[in-house]
């Protein structure tokens, strides 16, 4: 019971905000109107994105000071679980932008930003798939992980901020918590980011235990096959 808490935890957090996020108040606002739900399944999953990014780029250290494969492992897969929630991310996003500005993909520095970070780490799992040497994939992606996580940042949170996006927070414009991000946004915004993140690492460690399978399977097959 003690290693599945966090599991069951994160089914009731997924499913109160499943549930809050449909039928929960809301404030009333203009232009926004209702599509401020979208707060509970775009932010969060972008916010739960990062949290998992940068769980991923810490494995990636201390595979590079310590040498252990496993912290490759969980590097890696804790950067799948990022970016398949950053594509969620992109697509409630896209879907929102249409609602409120008309446009799915406007001409905006944060969307833009999104695209190129999503694309520097779809490169990194390109990178990984060239080499055949897991210690020499090992060393080269977690250095690349490394830089992506320090180029990601100022792509999708401070470059933003510093010139005009149609964006909360940017250009001038005011940020959600300012007007609109009231208690009853809170309480379910706050769990939303949470199961999102234990969401990850429930698809990364069940990901991290089929490679442990199959290296371990491949070994046997190896020593099998010397005999």
């Amino acid at each position: 019971m003690r290693k599945i808490w966090w599991k069951i935890l994160c089914i009731v957090l997924i499913f109160y905000v499943i549930v809050m996020g449909i039928m929960g108040p809301v404030p009333h606002l203009a232009i926004i109107n209702e599509s401020i739900r979208n707060t509970y399944y775009h932010v969060a999953l972008w916010l739960a994105m990062t949290t998992l990014l940068f769980a991923s780029m810490v494995f990636s250290i201390r595979y590079l000071s310590k040498g252990r494969i496993n912290d490759d492992d969980i590097a890696s897969e804790l950067a799948k679980s990022a970016i398949f929630f950053g594509i969620l991310g992109c697509l409630t996003g896209s879907v929102w932008a249409n609602y409120t500005w008309g446009d799915p993909w406007p001409n905006d520095p944060k969307l833009n930003g999104a695209a190129v970070g999503i694309l520097i780490y779809l490169a990194y799992l390109l990178l990984r798939s060239s080499f055949e040497d897991e210690q020499r994939k090992a060393r080269i992606s977690s250095v690349y992980n490394i830089f992506a996580f320090a180029v990601f940042i100022p792509i999708i949170y401070i470059l933003p901020r510093l010139t005009d996006s149609l964006h909360p927070g940017s250009g001038g414009n005011s940020t959600f918590g300012s007007y609109d991000f009231n208690n009853d946004i809170r309480k379910v915004f706050y769990p939303a980011i949470i199961g999102y993140i234990l969401l990850g690492l429930w698809l990364a460690e069940l990901r991290v235990r089929i490679k442990r399978i199959n290296r371990v399977r491949e070994e046997k097959l190896v020593s099998t096959s010397r005999i």
